[in-house]
Parts: C-alpha cells; sequence; structure tokens
C-alpha cells in the first residue's frame, strides 16, 4: 500500500559520503518547483524494492468530547513495478465492523482503484474519484490519504529549511493534480533532511483554509533500508475530532502475490 504507510515510508541510505553527495543534488535545482519535485523523488526513490509486507493497525477513533473507540486491523501490502502499489486492509474488531475489507489499486497515473466490502450489506461497493475526499470508515483519514501517494499524483515546491523537532527538514508544498475530486488544494509537508522520512503535513481544504494535521513518530527501520512509522496521529482542526494510528508486527517479504489482492474474494477475505 504505497497509501498512507508507504507515503510515511524511506528508505535509508547509510554513510555520510552517500549523504553528503544526495543533498547538493537537491540544492542544486534551479526553482523552488523543480527543487520540490526533486525532494519527493528522491524520498519516493528511497522506498523502492521493499516487495511486501504485512502489518498489524489499531485505529483509535477520538471525538470532540474525548471519547475513544478502537478498530483493529491487519494490513497487506504488494509492491507493483512501474505503478502504485496494492494494499488490502481487513478490520477484526469491533463486531459491528469485523468482516470489513478495503482494497485499493494505485495508479501513478489517473484515478485509483478502491473498493470496500461491507459484511452486513454482503456487497463489494466500488469507492468512485468523487468520494475520495470522504472520510474512511469514520476516521479523519480521506479515501485519498490511504491511498498511494504516487510522486506524479501532485505538483510539487519548496518553501524553505526548517527544524522540527530537533531534526533539519525540507518544507515543500505539494498540490494534487486531479483538482476536480481531492479535497485538498495543497498539503505542507516536513521532511527530514537526512532519512527523507515525513514527520508532519499539514492539509488545507477547498476553500484554502488549514482543515487537518498529521505527525508522525516512532520510526524503525527494517531490512537495513526501509523506515516505517509505529504512530500516526491526524487532528481535524474543524470537527474536534482526531484518529490515531498505532503500526506494529511489520513483516517483510512474505510472498503476497496478486492473486491476494482480488476485489472478487473481498468477501471471503481471511
Amino acid at each position: 500500500m504505497k497509501h498512507l504507510i508507504m507515503r510515511l515510508t524511506r528508505q535509508f541510505l547509510t554513510g555520510m559520503t552517500v549523504f553528503s553527495l544526495l543533498v547538493p543534488l537537491v540544492a542544486a535545482a534551479e526553482t523552488p518547483e523543480e527543487r520540490g519535485l526533486a525532494i519527493a523523488q528522491e524520498a519516493d526513490r528511497r522506498d523502492t524494492g521493499f516487495g511486501d509486507f504485512t502489518a498489524d493497525l489499531l485505529m483509535v477513533l477520538r471525538n470532540r468530547h474525548g471519547q475513544e473507540s478502537v478498530r483493529k486491523i491487519r494490513i497487506r501490502t504488494l509492491e507493483v513495478e512501474g505503478d502504485g502499489d496494492k494494499s488490502l486492509s481487513i478490520f477484526d474488531n469491533p463486531r459491528d465492523v469485523k468482516g470489513t475489507a478495503f482494497l485499493t489499486f494505485s495508479h501513478k497515473v489517473g484515478d485509483d482503484d478502491q473498493w470496500l466490502y461491507l459484511p452486513a450489506l454482503k456487497r463489494v461497493k466500488r469507492i468512485s474519484a468523487r468520494n475520495k475526499s470522504g472520510s474512511f470508515m469514520g476516521s479523519e483519514f480521506a479515501y485519498e490519504d490511504i491511498a498511494s501517494q504516487e510522486v506524479e499524483k501532485y505538483t510539487y515546491k519548496w518553501i524553505r529549511d526548517e527544524a522540527y523537532d530537533g531534526r533539519e527538514c525540507f518544507v515543500i508544498k505539494r498540490y494534487p493534480v486531479d483538482k476536480k475530486n481531492s479535497g485538498y488544494t495543497r498539503q505542507v509537508t516536513w521532511i527530514d533532511k537526512r532519512e527523507y522520512r515525513e514527520w508532519k503535513v499539514e492539509y488545507y481544504d477547498r476553500k484554502n483554509s488549514l482543515l487537518k494535521t498529521l505527525t508522525i513518530k516512532g520510526y524503525e527501520k527494517y531490512l537495513d533500508k526501509y523506515w516505517r512509522a509505529d504512530e500516526m496521529n491526524m487532528v481535524n482542526h474543524q470537527n474536534g475530532k482526531s484518529t490515531r494510528l498505532v503500526w506494529s508486527n511489520y513483516t517483510f517479504r512474505v510472498g503476497l502475490k496478486d492473486r491476494d489482492f482480488n476485489k472478487n474474494s473481498l468477501k471471503r477475505v481471511r
């Protein structure tokens, strides 16, 4: 799933010599737009080659009064060469959502393909591009947040360098290519200069007002290359709600295949 967790994961290149060569390449871009694109491309390049992975996820929904509900989800992701990734989310708890399954085929260009199986209705619902700004399972994450954040889905602009949580970061704006269906006019992202990991994202709505802020913490490195965040927190400034994602039990290269991501088998997924 080059969905939300894939856009928050970056390949680590060891050695100050390699790092010292890469940063000047990014800094050498002539315009803020070229520099922003170069940063996004480097971050994406570092996350190439992981193959597949599975993980467990706790989704903690918090309303404006502080009341919480928790959902347990299993995640499967398959890297697709030359395109966006395939991902499958399977809800195990609580009982009212048990058996719900969400499948995404992400694409570098054009609309992503997304399907949601609702066991109460016993049918598979296709998510249209017009609905991608809608809430994913009642959370503060939209369908477009969960889908792959491919480089080609945005245009970019570097706006400044600054420290965030003790790390020197690039701050870039990204603008959705699909302006008609996206729920955002722009996103502002903090990406650290050393490992190219995202630490904070601000989302601005169609009225150019700050809608949500995503903060990330607890990155860990897997296969000596790939970074995964342990926790992500999305706060909606307009409705007072938030959603926290807590990740665990990452396992890479388990042998997932295309047949494990079949929309026709969503009803039988286990």
